[in-house]
């Protein structure tokens, strides 16, 4: 018979390389249990999507005056917004005075010529 050399070393070192085998599987069962519950989160509650065109207003002398139509999404609206329909951009754009953003131009996504 022949045998693999050993010593109290080698054993030691065996024994934690076990010992390390079971705390991995054990954070991989933890992670995948983790992605479960998130999965099954945005599985049950989808993020509403938010309006496509939106009305910035800004405060002047504590009034909130019109400022411009913007698309939903766009990083240069004020934070006092209200939300548009496509029809309702495309008025306050043509027949109501209201410029567009310059930077987001909700005027070209309506399809509206200057």
């Amino acid at each position: 018979m022949n045998e693999e050399p050993t010593s109290p070393e080698l054993e030691k070192l065996r024994f934690l390389y076990r010992v390390q085998c079971g705390q991995l599987a054990q954070t991989e069962r933890w992670i995948e249990a983790e992605l479960a519950k998130v999965r099954e989160r945005a599985a049950r509650r989808p993020l509403p999507e938010g309006p496509q065109y939106v009305l910035s207003y800004l405060r002047v002398g504590g009034k909130a005056t019109v400022d411009s139509v913007h698309l939903g999404d766009c990083s240069m609206t004020s934070h006092h917004t209200k939300p548009l329909t496509a029809d309702q951009a495309r008025q306050a754009i043509t027949s109501g005075g209201i410029r567009a953003c310059e930077i987001c131009r909700p005027d070209s996504e309506l399809g509206v010529l200057e």
